[in-house]
Order: structure tokens, then C-alpha cells, then sequence
């Protein structure tokens, strides 16, 4: 198989934590887990880079690096005050014109912005920066809460884990769910999070700590072969069905109707993934009843059907839809 290039541009002073994100989930070989990218870094000039973390790292690729890339990943930006430098933002207009996958992390989508990959298009970045992106590129629809924006061609996200969020969403997109799965479970973190969830949760009232929902999580996620609703969820966890939308909003910053329906989908993936299983019967073990209710919610969450989901990411004696 042949490796998909990760290219990180780098800009002094480097954020540590944005590059390690990037690091983390595309440049770790993982025992057990095939390599399926390669990863490397570059700087304008190449040579010793100041980072935030109070010491300097050396990087010797040069711009060029960009022109063998698949995907450049700008891992925040913390000179956006400034002007950034022509040559830079040449060679991200370049790289997307041929096709590459353009992510920004963090404040790295205000490089994208001076670039003019933004225009006229959805984006996000760390909530304390959102209204600051607006103003900046009044053409931009800021997404202000969400943890991340995935347009295909270009990607931004939030700050901090967000950053690791999407690119473990990448991930999947790339290498399919049971890839992404092993990835996070290495790096011991929730195998997948929706990009429209909310950058920060709805703090709880004074004086009453927040009751975790992670055992009606759990207690669901083993039942999803069974016919689950809202009312089954609330049942289990002793709440009205009001109390446990606004629980599931203030914590996950999803619906619990939603949130059911991206477990089912992504149970069906794996499963798609792993085994030759006729779809019908995938649809009963998911809980979603058939295969054409399979088949359509699957291409309203995934955006393509089941069997050219299976045909991409599935196991190679695995080629047709049953």
C-alpha cells in the first residue's frame, strides 16, 4: 500500500502541543497496526525553529517538502498578527491547487485564511479566536462552537484535543473506522468524536456537581442490536427525556437521539470493515431494522453507501453488497 504523505509546516514560535497532535495520530508506528502514513516536517528556512515550549528544534526540509505532500497540516499560528510571509502562503495555494488536503489546527486557520482557502466557506478555530477570525475574513462563516470543520480539501479545528479530533476523524475518512479505532485506542482516546459537538460543555448549575452519563453510554452501546429510543435512555437513567437532552447537550453537545444513530452507524462500519456479512443482516445487529433504513441514514452520516464504504475499506475478499 502505498504510504499517505503528512507534511507539517511549521512556523516559529511553534505551538508543541498543535504539532504533536498531528504527531501523535499520523508519525507513531503502533505495534500490531500496519504503517499507512508518513510524516514529516518542514519550515521556510530550514534550521533551528523557536517553539513556545521555551527551547528550539531543528528541521531540515525546506518548503519543498510541501510539493510531495497528501496532506499539509498548519499546527497553529502564532504570529497572526503579523504578515505572513508571501513564500509561505504561495506554497499553500499551491499545494491545494493540485489537490492536496489542506488542515489547519487551532490558530493555524488564520494562515489558511490569509491564503484564501477560507473564502466563502465554513470554518473554525479555538473559541477564545472565533470572533477575531470573523472580523479578520468577514467572508469566512466561523463556526465558533464546533470542534471541528471538515470540507473535504480544507479542514480546520478548535484548540487543544480538538486538534487530535480531527485528525483521528481524517483518519477514518482515510483508513476506514476499525483503523481509526486502533489509532485512538493506542493513544487512549475516545475513538470518535462528531466535529459539530461543542468546543466546551454548558457548565452546571452552582452547587450541584454534573452526574456523568457514562453508564447509560455504556449500558446502550451494548444494546444496540436492540430497538433503543430517547425513552429507553432517559428509562435507564432515571431522568425525563428533557432532563437527559439537556445532560447529553451540556456534556456531549449532541442530541441523545443523535448520538444513538452514530454508534449504530458506526457499529455498521466496522462491521462493513471485518466481516462479509450481508447488509440486511448488519442492519439488524445495529439496530437500525433494515438494510434500506442502513442505507440511508448511513449515507446521511458517512456520504456514501454502504457497499462503497465496504468496498474501500474492507477486507479484500469482501467486494460486493449483499
Amino acid at each position: 500500500m502505498t504510504l499517505h504523505r503528512v507534511v507539517a509546516l511549521v512556523l516559529a514560535p511553534q505551538s508543541t502541543f498543535e504539532l504533536a497532535c498531528a504527531q501523535e495520530v499520523f508519525g507513531v508506528r503502533r505495534p500490531g497496526l500496519p504503517v499507512r502514513y508518513a510524516f514529516e516536517v518542514c519550515v521556510e528556512q530550514p534550521g533551528a525553529v523557536a517553539t513556545l515550549g521555551g527551547y528550539d528544534m531543528v528541521v531540515d526540509r525546506g518548503l519543498s517538502a510541501l510539493d510531495e505532500a497528501d496532506t499539509v497540516v498548519v499546527p497553529g499560528w502564532q504570529g497572526r498578527e503579523g504578515a505572513a510571509p508571501p513564500v509561505v502562503l504561495e506554497a499553500l495555494r499551491r499545494v491545494h491547487r493540485r489537490g492536496a488536503r489542506v488542515v489547519a489546527i487551532c490558530s493555524g486557520a488564520f494562515l489558511l485564511g490569509e491564503a484564501g482557502l477560507l473564502g466563502r466557506r465554513r470554518a473554525t478555530t479555538h473559541w477564545r479566536m472565533a470572533a477575531e477570525l470573523a472580523a479578520r475574513f468577514p467572508d469566512v462563516e466561523v463556526a465558533p462552537d464546533t470542534l471541528y470543520v471538515d470540507l473535504g480539501d480544507v479542514a480546520t479545528s478548535a484548540g487543544t484535543a480538538a486538534g487530535i479530533d480531527l485528525c483521528l476523524h481524517l483518519v477514518r475518512g482515510d483508513q476506514g473506522a476499525a483503523y481509526a479505532a486502533q489509532v485512538a485506542r493506542h493513544m487512549v482516546m475516545p475513538p470518535h468524536r462528531e466535529g459539530g459537538q461543542l468546543q466546551y460543555a454548558t457548565p452546571a448549575p452552582a452547587g450541584r456537581p454534573p452526574e456523568s452519563l457514562a453508564p447509560v453510554l455504556d449500558w446502550a452501546a451494548g444494546r444496540l442490536h436492540e430497538p433503543l429510543t430517547v425513552d429507553d435512555l432517559a428509562a435507564r437513567a432515571g431522568l425525563s427525556p428533557r432532563t437527559l437532552a439537556r445532560r447529553f447537550a451540556e456534556q456531549l453537545g449532541v442530541s441523545p437521539g443523535r448520538w444513538l444513530l452514530n454508534q449504530r452507524i458506526a457499529a455498521a462500519q466496522a462491521l462493513l470493515e471485518e466481516t462479509d456479512l450481508p447488509v440486511e443482516t448488519i442492519a439488524c445487529r445495529v439496530g437500525l431494522s433494515s438494510a434500506t433504513n442502513l442505507r440511508r441514514r448511513f449515507q446521511a452520516v458517512v456520504r456514501t453507501t454502504p457497499g462503497a464504504y465496504r468496498r474501500s475499506f474492507g477486507r479484500p475478499a469482501v467486494l460486493t453488497e449483499r
